[in-house]
């Protein structure tokens, strides 16, 4: 970070964004650390080789603003990690 900008980490890359264009979601701790590892997860089976459905699935994830997965988000999420060997 400095004065006029920042590198965002996200499950699809790292990205330069001005300060300006930034919102604070106001997440306490525990649940940044949730929403790395959702990004970690999803940046771990995401790739341009896969299914385009697969593909948007992912990208929906990527895209919560909430800290957890659902249940059924979680069991697909599993299912495509073991399904492409990263689970």
């Amino acid at each position: 970070m400095n004065d006029v900008s920042c590198t965002v980490k996200t499950w699809d890359g790292e990205y330069t964004v001005g300060l300006q264009y930034l919102k604070s979601y106001n997440y306490l701790p525990q649940e940044c650390q949730q929403m790395q590892e959702i990004r970690d997860r999803i940046s771990q089976v995401y790739s341009s080789e896969l299914e385009e459905s697969v593909q948007r699935f992912l990208e929906s994830l990527g895209k919560l603003k909430r800290t957890y997965l659902t249940a059924l988000e979680e069991k697909l999420l599993r299912l495509l990690e073991s399904e492409y060997g990263n689970g």
